[in-house]
């Protein structure tokens, strides 16, 4: 599918920053470019109140995977954004050219996960990707193609974050997935709060 010019046009890096500044976050829904800002957001701690599961831990110290940071970012947008049949995804041609733009600006990353044995080996086997403003990280999506890699890389980020400085981890809504490593949500005037805070606060990814 081509990239419809008037959607990529407004997806510019300056608007993206401001939009993900004020609380607010694109998806592309049948070829709609639509504008979200949750009643009630949801993050992930980055303190003592992260939890990771006892079964995934024991899968974690047991090395099955590697992970690395930024070593395929159009790749892991790309892995995001397949789905089973070919169905339709948030994540369009428009939003991987526009967050494409954000990663050459330093502003969005990506998480790899790899088997242990072939790390830059073919294609990452789970992972994710964001947006970064100052000491906030905007999760956008999570991928995995083998069982646990998906959480590993999730667990590496949240790592990653913590040893980095930084104070908000925004997952924009929650999910059961989620809630099992202490997800939680917050109404939008307190979350805007603490975002505002956030960006302000010099980090970097």
């Amino acid at each position: 599918m081509e990239p419809d010019p008037d959607i990529l046009g407004v997806l510019t890096p300056e608007t993206l920053v401001a939009a993900y500044a004020r609380g607010i976050f694109p998806m592309v829904q049948e070829g709609r470019l639509m504008w979200f800002s949750p009643r009630m957001r949801g993050l992930l701690p980055l303190d003592e109140r992260f939890h990771v599961p006892r079964r995934l831990a024991r899968r974690i110290r047991g090395g099955r995977f590697v992970c690395t940071i930024d070593r395929c970012f159009d790749e892991v947008m790309a892995l995001c954004g397949d789905r089973a049949g070919g169905e339709p995804t948030w994540i369009s041609p428009e939003m991987r050219l526009a967050y494409g733009r954000l990663h050459e600006l330093g502003l969005a990353h990506s998480i790899e996960a790899w088997p242990h044995d072939s790390v830059g080996a073919g294609r990452p086997v789970g992972g994710l990707y964001g947006v970064v403003l100052g000491g906030a990280f905007f999760g956008e999506s999570m991928f995995h193609t083998a069982t646990d890699a998906g959480k590993m890389a999730l667990v590496h980020t949240v790592e990653h974050l913590r040893r980095r400085g930084f104070v908000l981890f925004d997952i924009q809504w929650t999910t059961d997935n989620l809630l099992q490593y202490g997800a939680c949500e917050l109404p939008r005037k307190e979350y805007l709060r603490l975002l505002r805070d956030a960006v302000r606060t010099e980090c970097t990814f």
